[in-house]
């Protein structure tokens, strides 16, 4: 305003137009002209444009317009209002184009001079808005400014506006109490009751309340218990005084009917509309500190804050504050301060003035959200000093204070942090090198951490795991690698981090080189890998990448490898393989090869060398010299050879040339190719260098064998191999030393099988072809890690031809020839199955069927299969039971191939009567098997009737490895006229012990067998135990001479390590049978300890023998008991661990200790159960030879060396001893011998069963009880004491009775076959001490 003494006139101008108007307002129109010229013009401020409420028709709209008008003279105002209260809205705009129509116009504010200042009043019906009462001076003492109302005068008009504004109408939510008992009909605003109280309380209320100022309206809103509360709202457009409210109630009780019984001080006003309920911030996050503030212009600091939810009031606290202050005397401020909120204080707040009756409230929704983050995955950071950016956005985009990042780990790697505003986002930027990570942190996480901080406290974080790679660096072999064909190189690749995913060697082009050719080993500080090739090829001439892979990181290093051609070995053919020569003349001889290559080719006879000549014929080069015989001695045998060197002066010799120098005059044949021989010279010829008959399809591979017969050479053998089979099998030789093998192992097995198709009638010729067909099949076999339904289909279309009908004979010349086509063939069809992935895939040929199954995850379905050939007129099942199948891996592939004539193929390579008379099946799985298996299979019977079939496998460990039928873990389960069922399992009896033959499952001679042996085992032990018990008792009364004690002490060792063995057995017995998990390691040891304890059996058997000779041949001789004892246990334990050490050392290496049937000494592999069979035989006929001896030397004493009696009794006892139990162990033995070998009669198993299973009986009658002295001392121990002083008065007489009663004619037998009479007295003492020290320690060696 310009002047102090200025009045101010404010309107409100509210104005609807149906177009766009300038809204600007000419007060000329409005205003007497006579009234704005007389004085000081007005001054019009810009309008100001502040509301704009959209009606019903879409392009009306409605304003109002605050206007300041300055007047000089006061008195001007009344006659401004009295006209615009004469006005007629409304008021047309005098505009055509524009409809503007003016509603009306009031004055709302007025700013008066008082004093110093100036005083804005609001008029009638408008009040200031609330921050204006907050935010400025209020004018002290001025009317109308009463505790409760909004204020009404200000000093100075607000600088920012706005003025007064039209008051708008309060509600008052009151509630007041009737003594009177609550009724439920006043629950219904239907019934009559809810009607009657409406009506009666609204007249009186009406009545009251019409005194306040600005009433409207007030109306009953309903009933509630308590006795009967009333509630009810008045509308009012100004908020009256407490004491004008008091006045107002008064007067409803009084006019309200007595029989209501109102309480008059039960009024309650709560006003909705007076409070002003403000939250800082907004957006609320957990952690924050919220501010939660209510204004009201209400002088009081009763103020309360409640939460609705729990309904209990706050109060001051930790992390609650609540401030209540009052500005300017008349405006109450509330704040309640909430710190670090939580989730759980999500609800409506109520925050509640309370005033004498008045309550002022105001309720608002406080909700908590988590701090949403959005970050990037975990990933991985290579060390190569690029970029890598971590993000972290919020989903609510708010001004975040700050956002930071932080990171813990053992590598510290910090980055660059960029923020976002628009999108809310911060990016973190990392550059690592390896510096930072050096290659022992490869693989450390790190975790990065992204929080963002509110401006009001509330934090949120999200990890982020970054986990760093170090850059693997890559040394390969520096030096030069530069071969010639044949020879081998190595290439070394070291990483300097240990961690990898996968290490390799690829070609230039490529190409993964094959497993088999490097080998790749992890260190703790670093990795190597070493490719190995053993015979190079110029394949292998190139570059060779070494691939280190980590993740998704990639280091490569590369090697260059040069190498020379050179011919190999085998690809040098020779003319001639061997010939003769007569002496003083010449002959050609050469050297070929299929490449025509530079080399140096040199002949080498002898000491001598000679220079070649090249001969180029198409493919193929060769390299002649014409040798004369005159140059060496005559008659000679002479080896030549021809030596090629390349341009790296490297060379290979050839094979050689045998050269036979002969006189002239014994030749008998001659021919121009062949040579010249004598009557039965044979000779070898390749077969493209010999005089078969040439033709384009002429077999230019093999050899083939003459033999001069007369004047003419013939043919003694032919091996020659069809061309194109020829060309396959060298380049099958070279597959396997391909560096890429899986590449062209497909399209080789195609041409396999169209070429065998090709030389179909060859084959049925000649063996040469079939026999490489099947060297092919066996190195192809070799190479795959998979192969697909269409390999497998030319392997088996291969497989057809070469088992039809018509190569049968070929198959019959190559087993006269002691070949081994036939096994190495079924070996190599195994292998292609094994490696076979194809899902339910079926092959069929007339020779040959297969069908395959894939092992799903879950319960797989039982695996059945059958096989039907009816050109041989054969069928077969093959069953597995789903819960076996449950034990292999998923996606394992089981898969069974079936021949119908392999059978006879395979029959002539056993001798006998052990043969397949039926379908060969064979089933493989694509991956190890660790639980027991068991597989079932039915075949068509075809034995002859009152036949015994037998279920057999092919084992390929037999027969030196070249393959046999075995039935160890097959047996029969069912016969019928039409089928044979087999099941596989193991099986095991005593007869195996020594037998490599297994009697048939289920058989009587297996029954009997077991029970034997399991009844004889338990007497054996029983025994064993009673002898050990019996020679601890007695042994003091029968050890008191030397050679008493010895004998004794071999006893007892005997009776020990028999003992010993039979507990093993039974343990080798239980571990083959049940097939415990660990039964392989377990059935070495049980077998090597059997070995070791039977042969200690023995070996005391052998102390005891050579005992009793030293005694009766070396009289003079005397040595020390601890010699003795020493020599005894050294001889008894010393050798059989000695051999059987040695035996296991040298078998189980190669894993043929054991046989595959039983826990025993193999015998079909090694022979190692001669390792036992041997010591033991050589023992009994030594033992034997022994007796023989000293019984002589009894009956028949030489002059000199007649012992005393108590050691002649000693001796007796040994020599009665040893005769007897090294027979019954020999026998034993012996019998074991004879079962060694097949088709051995079952009554040598069951005797040798009997007397393996009785032995510990044996020992304790013949070697513990049949002692003499042993008895007496068994009498004199537990006989009762008259016994035992008429034992003592006869001992002269009871010493010299034998075992048995001298009246039995048995017992005379046996004591004259010893010499026992009844002059001996054997167990009376001697008194004299030399007899005492002389026999003192021999007695206990069989006792």
């Amino acid at each position: 305003m310009k002047s102090p003494r200025r009045t101010t006139l404010c309107f409100v101008i509210i104005a609807i137009y149906s177009s766009q108007a300038t809204l600007s307002l000419s007060l000329d129109s409005i205003v007497y002209h006579s009234l704005l010229h007389e004085h000081e013009p007005m001054e019009e401020d810009p309008v100001r444009h502040k509301r704009a409420v959209a009606i019903s028709s879409p392009a009306a709209q409605e304003f109002t317009v605050d206007v300041e008008i300055h007047l000089e003279n006061a008195s001007f105002l009344e006659p401004i209002k009295a006209y615009l209260n004469n006005l007629r809205f409304p008021i047309r705009g005098n505009d055509t184009d524009l409809a503007t129509d003016i509603l009306s116009i009031e004055v709302s504010t007025v700013c008066r001079p008082t004093g110093n200042e100036i005083w804005c009043s609001c008029e009638t019906g408008y009040e200031w808005p609330q921050e204006n009462c907050l935010h400025n001076l209020t004018c002290q003492g001025h009317d109308g400014s009463s505790a409760g109302h909004h204020c009404s005068c200000l000093k100075g008009l607000p600088p920012k506006g706005p003025f007064c504004q039209l008051q708008g109408d309060i509600i008052l939510r009151m509630s007041v109490r009737l003594n009177v008992g609550f009724q439920e009909d006043l629950r219904n605003s239907s019934s009559a009751l809810y009607k009657s109280y409406k009506t009666d309380l609204e007249t009186a209320f009406w009545k009251g309340y019409s005194i306040l100022p600005g009433f409207k309206l007030v109306t009953v809103t309903g009933f509630r218990p308590g006795s009967v509360v009333v509630t009810y709202e008045i509308t009012t457009t100004t908020t009256a005084s407490p004491a004008l409210m008091h006045k107002a109630n008064e007067k409803v009780t009084q006019n309200l009917n007595q029989t209501y019984k109102m309480e008059s001080n039960s009024f309650q006003v709560t006003y909705s509309n007076e409070t002003k309920f403000s939250i800082i911030p907004e957006i609320i996050f957990e952690g924050d500190t919220v501010t939660l503030m209510c204004e009201n212009e209400v002088f009081s600091t009763n103020v309360s804050w409640m939460k609705v939810e729990t309904g209990f009031d706050f109060q001051n606290s930790t992390n609650v504050s609540i401030y209540t202050s009052v500005l300017n005397n008349m405006t109450s401020v509330s704040r309640l301060i909430i710190r670090n909120i939580t989730r759980d204080l999500t609800g409506e707040y109520i925050c509640k003035l309370t005033l004498d009756i008045f309550e002022y409230a105001s309720r608002r929704k406080v909700e908590v959200i988590p701090i949403q983050i959005l970050a990037s995955e975990a990933t991985e950071v290579m060390c190569d000093n690029n970029p890598v950016s971590l993000n972290c956005c919020s989903e609510v985009n708010v001004n975040w204070s700050q956002i930071e990042w932080k990171q813990e780990g053992s590598i510290s790697i910090p980055g660059d942090a960029e923020l976002d505003t628009d999108s809310g986002c911060s990016r973190y930027t990392l550059t690592a090198n390896g510096t930072q990570c050096p290659s022992g942190s490869s693989g450390t996480t790190v975790v990065y951490t992204c929080e963002f901080i509110s401006a009001h406290g509330a934090r949120g974080r999200k990890d982020i795991e970054v986990t760093f790679i170090s850059v693997a660096k890559l040394n390969i072999t520096p030096d030069l690698i530069s071969v010639s064909e044949g020879q081998s190189f190595s290439i070394k690749c070291i990483s300097d981090m240990s961690n990898y995913d996968e290490m390799y060697w690829n070609t230039s082009a490529g190409t993964k080189i094959y497993k088999r050719f490097y080998t790749t080993r992890r260190y703790p500080d670093r990795a190597e890998s070493v490719l190995t090739v053993k015979t190079s090829t110029r394949e292998w001439n190139g570059t060779y990448h070494c691939v280190f892979r980590y993740k998704n990181l990639y280091r490569v290093m590369a090697k260059d490898v040069t190498v020379y051609p050179l011919p190999l070995e085998s690809n040098i053919m020779v003319d001639p393989v061997e010939a003769a020569i007569p002496c003083r003349s010449s002959h050609h001889i050469r050297c070929c090869i299929e490449e025509d290559e530079d080399y140096k080719v040199i002949f080498q006879v002898g000491s001598s060398s000679f220079p070649a000549v090249k001969e180029v014929n198409e493919k193929q080069v060769c390299y002649k010299h014409h040798f004369m015989a005159d140059s060496v001695s005559c008659p000679e045998n002479v080896d030549v050879f021809c030596h090629f060197t390349n341009a790296a002066n490297n060379s290979v010799q050839s094979p050689s040339m045998k050269l036979n120098l002969v006189p002239g005059e014994s030749i008998t044949c001659q021919d121009p190719i062949l040579g010249v021989g004598e009557p039965g010279k044979v000779i070898q010829k390749l077969c493209r260098f010999s005089n078969i008959t040439r033709s384009r399809e002429s077999p230019v591979g093999g050899v083939i064998t003459y033999r001069c017969v007369g004047s003419q050479w013939q043919i003694k053998r032919n091996d020659c191999i069809s061309a194109p089979i020829n060309a396959l099998l060298q380049l099958a030789k070279a597959l396997v030393k391909s560096p890429t093998q899986d590449e062209k192992l497909p399209s080789y097995l195609g041409n396999l099988s169209i070429s065998t198709k090709k030389v179909k009638l060859e084959v049925g010729s000649f063996s040469g072809t079939l026999g490489a067909i099947i060297n092919i099949l066996d190195l192809f076999s070799t190479v795959p890690t998979q192969v697909n339904s269409e390999m497998m289909t030319h392997v088996l279309s291969t497989v057809n031809i070469i088992l039809g009908k018509s190569a049968l004979n070929t198959w019959k010349m190559s087993q006269q020839q002691k070949t081994n086509y036939s096994s190495q063939l079924l070996d190599s069809v195994e292998r292609f199955s094994r490696v076979l992935r194809a899902e339910d895939s079926t092959i069929s040929q007339p020779n040959v069927q297969m069908k395959s199954m894939v092992i799903k995850p879950g319960h797989p379905q039982s695996y059945r299969q059958s096989f039907v050939f009816l050109d041989s007129d054969l069928w077969g099942n093959v069953t597995i039971n789903g819960c076996q199948l449950e034990h292999l891996q998923p996606d394992s592939f089981v898969v069974t191939v079936a021949f119908p004539t392999l059978k006879t193929i395979l029959d002539q390579d056993v001798p006998g009567e052990n043969f397949a008379n039926s379908l060969v099946m064979t089933t493989t799985v694509s991956r190890s098997i660790t639980a027991p298996f068991r597989i079932l299979m039915t075949f068509k019977n075809n034995h002859p009737p009152g036949g015994m079939p037998q279920c057999v496998f092919w084992n390929f460990d037999l027969a030196n490895h070249t393959g046999g039928w075995d039935s160890s873990g097959c047996y029969v389960k069912e016969v019928t006229k039409a089928s044979v069922s087999c099941s596989c399992e193991h099986l095991t009896s005593f007869s195996i012990l020594m037998s490599p033959d297994s009697p048939d499952p289920d058989s009587l001679l297996k029954i009997l067998l077991d029970i034997i042996s399991y009844i004889g085992l338990c007497f054996s032990i029983l025994s064993l135990a009673a002898c050990l018990v019996v020679e601890a008792v007695v042994w003091k009364s029968v050890t008191k001479n030397r050679t008493s004690s010895m004998r004794h002490t071999c006893i007892v060792n005997i009776t020990a390590s028999l003992l010993v063995a039979d507990v093993w057995f039974i343990v080798a017995a239980a571990i083959h049978d049940h097939r415990f998990p660990l039964n392989e390691t377990a059935c070495v040891a049980a077998t090597f300890f059997v070995h070791f304890f039977y042969l200690s059996v023995f070996f005391w058997m052998l102390t005891l023998g050579l005992m009793l000779f030293y005694r009766l041949v070396f009289i003079l001789h005397d040595a020390s008991k601890s010699i003795q004892k020493t020599i005894a246990f050294s001889l008894g334990y010393g050798c059989p661990l000695v051999i059987s050490v040695i035996t296991v050392g040298a078998t189980q290496p190669r894993e043929v200790y054991t046989r595959k049937n039983a826990c025993w000494l193999n015998w079909e592999d090694t022979k190692a159960l001669l390792a036992f069979v041997i010591p033991a035989l050589i023992i009994v006929v030594v033992n034997m030879t022994i007796t023989i001896v000293v019984i002589t030397k009894i009956l028949r004493p030489s002059i000199g060396d007649k012992p005393s009696k108590q050691e002649k009794s000693s001796l007796f006892q040994i020599t009665k001893s040893i005769g007897v139990l090294t027979p019954l162990l020999g026998l034993t033995w012996g019998f074991g011998l004879a079962t060694v070998f097949q088709g051995s009669n079952p009554v040598f198993h069951i005797v040798f069963t009997l007397l393996n299973a009785f032995q510990g009986l044996f020992i304790l009658l013949f070697g513990c009880l049949w002692d003499q002295k042993v008895q007496e001392a068994l009498l004199n121990k537990y006989s009762r004491s008259k016994w035992s002083s008429q034992h003592s008065k006869s001992t002269s007489i009871g010493s010299s009775t034998p075992v048995f009663s001298m009246s039995s004619p048995i017992s005379r037998r046996f004591n004259n076959l010893f010499g026992k009479t009844g002059t001996y007295n054997v167990s009376t003492p001697e008194t004299t001490s030399s007899s005492l020290e002389n026999t003192s320690s021999a007695y206990s060696l069989l006792n």
